[in-house]
């Protein structure tokens, strides 16, 4: 353990302050669509709460907020457990539904 001080002190705050934290975690999209997706997690979403999502789309990368409007396990095996939650974007950007909305048309080309 270093013995290195801090260079300012830490003010103790009386009551509470609430944060938020941003953790990236590996994802997979099983379906998209301008409003939404459908995704997989190895942890839970809870329902209701607002998450950002970063995408990547072939060369580049997007992050998208969107909203849990369901979830639910859909696979236990011995120390996994696997969740399926249904994303509502909200308010994603021009350039945001640009890049789903291409990514969509090639999927659409892909599956004829």
């Amino acid at each position: 353990m270093s013995t290195r001080q801090r260079d300012s002190d830490r003010i103790p705050i009386l009551g509470a302050l609430q944060g938020e934290v941003k953790v990236y975690q590996p994802t997979t999209i099983h379906q998209v669509s301008l409003g939404g997706m459908q995704v997989e997690t190895a942890f839970p979403l809870h329902l209701d709460s607002l998450y950002a999502f970063r995408l990547t789309l072939r060369e580049r990368s997007i992050v998208v907020k969107g909203r849990v409007a369901h979830a639910r396990i859909i696979e236990v095996d011995q120390d996994i457990v696997m969740y399926r939650s249904g994303i509502e974007f909200i308010e994603p950007s021009e350039p945001v539904l640009q890049a789903i909305t291409e990514l969509i048309e090639e999927l659409r080309g892909v599956q004829k």
